[in-house]
């Protein structure tokens, strides 16, 4: 495993981030796995070289973000071995305030993210979503001030427009406070709408792209077929897989993952995870995992070199999208 500083920030991680949304309640999603069933694959992951982690207060209402503090300490011998990331904004309960970018919502959100993980300080704390409802000059402060406080050593944020986060890093510079060291956003073989603006604006900066979803939703590795044959568990019952990806060019794109994968011998989710690996703007892509095999993929991934003209094959099918995961 490689070790990469988060943009120009002098945190390293490593190139493949685990990401925690798989380990929770089973009653809001049946891929779910729990505790017992999640160690083993966060283990692989670990022996493997991982040491990033990203969860979210949001996933399974805290379990998730539970689950991750308990893993992560019986796995590390120390905090400072591993990085963890996580995120706010999503409702965490039935009252107005209970949600959102606020200065009360944030400082209330992240001492009972800390007390859920176990730890006192996360290394890279997100905002989940844009708030339309807060000024951003509240937000950036109240991340300051976090970050200030010694519970966040970083701060990130997740799927916005390029205006809304350029706009945001220019009110924390302004201010003297502290600026977004990363973007999680929306990116794979299958949506490539955030290389108009996004990512190059994070290249010129020097902000770390870590992506969400680089197997949309596990379509890249063959989880559903035109003909509307639904292959996992999950494909079964992720509607969001349909309303993002359901397009006689999306199934093009997977047939050519597939083809480049056959000829390699190799599966095909490690093709789609090494064409992102190859994005010189792309830090570390964020990769769920309910199987052993999917550990195994995303570590053999980081090994997988591509050729120029692998990669002008894999990306040839592609047809632009409606901007999708900023909502």
């Amino acid at each position: 495993m490689d070790y990469v500083r988060l943009g120009t920030t002098g945190l390293k991680v490593s190139r493949i981030c685990l990401g925690m949304m798989s380990y929770g309640s089973q009653t809001e999603r049946a891929w779910h796995l729990s505790e017992t069933d999640a160690e083993p694959l966060v283990k692989a992951a670990v022996d493997g070289g991982v040491t990033f982690f990203d969860t979210a207060d949001t996933y399974s209402t805290g379990m998730t973000e539970e689950i991750t503090g308990h893993l992560l300490s019986r796995l590390f011998p120390a905090r400072d071995d591993y990085v963890l990331a996580t995120k706010v904004f999503f409702p965490m309960g039935e009252g107005p305030n209970d949600r959102g970018l606020s200065r009360k919502h944030i400082m209330s959100a992240i001492d009972a993210s800390l007390r859920r993980l176990g730890t006192e300080y996360v290394d890279l704390y997100q905002i989940h979503r844009w708030d339309y409802e807060t000024p951003i000059a509240e937000t950036m402060a109240a991340l300051h001030d976090v970050v200030k406080a010694g519970k966040a050593r970083y701060i990130g944020a997740s799927a916005m427009f390029a205006w809304q986060f350029a706009k945001a890093q220019h009110t924390a510079a302004s201010n003297g406070w502290t600026r977004f060291a990363s973007m999680q956003n929306h990116y794979n073989l299958m949506y490539r709408e955030e290389e108009r603006e996004m990512i190059p604006l994070c290249a010129d900066q020097g902000v770390g792209v870590i992506p969400y979803s680089p197997l949309a939703r596990g379509m890249l590795t063959g989880n559903r077929t035109r003909g509307g044959e639904l292959t996992t568990t999950r494909a079964g019952s992720d509607p969001l897989s349909d309303s993002q990806y359901n397009t006689d060019a999306d199934f093009d794109v997977v047939d050519r993952v597939s083809a480049v994968a056959g000829e390699r011998g190799v599966a095909p989710a490690q093709v789609a995870l090494a064409w992102l690996l190859h994005k010189p703007a792309v830090t570390a892509p964020i990769v769920g995992a309910t199987k052993p095999g999917h550990v195994a993929d995303a570590l053999a991934a980081a090994r997988l070199a591509l050729s120029e003209e692998e990669i002008r094959r894999l990306e040839e099918p592609y047809l632009p999208h409606r901007v999708l995961g900023h909502f």
